[in-house]
């Protein structure tokens, strides 16, 4: 579904122009566009995927020992 704002009275055009883009980055148009930008294949989306929870888990662990350090 289609972003639309519409100028409300006494609005300025930066304050419709922020909420536009506000809407826009809530409704995720624009990360949908920049990952369908190019063809992953699935077996490279898997291997992506399976990186980017390996940095996830790491760095949950590093935030856990920095917590655990301080006692």
């Amino acid at each position: 579904m289609p972003v639309t704002v519409m100028l409300r009275p006494n609005e300025s055009p930066e304050q419709l122009l922020k909420r536009f883009r506000k809407q826009v980055a809530k409704s995720g148009i624009l990360s949908a566009v920049r990952r369908k930008r190019w063809y992953v294949s699935p077996s490279e989306l898997r291997r992506m995927q399976k990186k980017k929870a390996i940095r996830r888990m790491r760095r949950r662990m590093r935030k856990a020992q920095e917590r655990h350090k301080g006692r």
